[in-house]
């Protein structure tokens, strides 16, 4: 099972994306969120996956709550409206809450950013190019979605699988080697239930 966290500031529509890719569904009402969670089995290149999708609450009130479900997530999802330029601003911010809940490098955390709600092009206030270099400052994917017409939404989601499974597999050599120093040096590794 991977553990992917919705992040983003409130009214971005990441409780639309999250119902979207889930259940092929399309909410209108804006209602806030405090912390839900999603899942769902797909298949992304050919392997299975079960997704657990923590969606998070984008009021600021609420960061206690976000940095528990930031400490489970494996990948992240970083939404903004691209008709909310202050929802932008808000992405290095969440992107730095993101490193320092994890205690890791910026660019290591598998994570995309989501500019939502492209059917609203005629609104727009935060330009395609704009996301697409914070991606790149990043090491983020990036993809514009609209969860109204589910366009990008699965795509999203699936790249993010992708990084979550290339980071695992670069995680897994360093592991390897931790493994095989420890023996040379005492033969034996301790280990401690908790």
């Amino acid at each position: 099972m991977n553990v992917v966290v919705v992040l983003g500031d409130g009214g971005v529509g990441k409780t639309c994306v999250t119902i979207s890719f889930t259940s092929n569904h399309f909410v209108d009402d804006y209602d806030p969120t405090i912390e839900d969670c999603y899942r769902r089995q797909c298949v992304v290149d050919s392997k299975a996956v079960l997704l657990e999708i923590l969606d998070t609450a984008g009021q600021e009130e609420y960061t206690a709550l976000r940095d528990s479900a930031i400490r489970e997530g494996e990948g992240f999802l970083l939404i903004y409206s691209i008709t909310d330029s202050q929802s932008f601003e808000m992405i290095p911010k969440l992107n730095e809450q993101v490193c320092r809940v994890q205690e890791k490098d910026p660019g290591v955390i598998p994570m995309v950013l989501v500019g939502n709600k492209s059917d609203l092009e005629y609104q727009r206030n935060v330009k395609h190019e704009d996301g697409s270099m914070l991606a790149r400052k990043y090491n983020m994917g990036f993809f514009e979605t609209s969860s109204k017409f589910r366009t990008n939404v699965e795509e999203t989601f699936y790249e993010l699988v992708r990084r979550i499974r290339k980071q695992k597999s670069q995680d897994e050599p360093d592991k390897n080697e931790k493994g095989k120093k420890q023996k040379k040096k005492g033969g034996k590794i301790k280990c401690s239930l908790m």
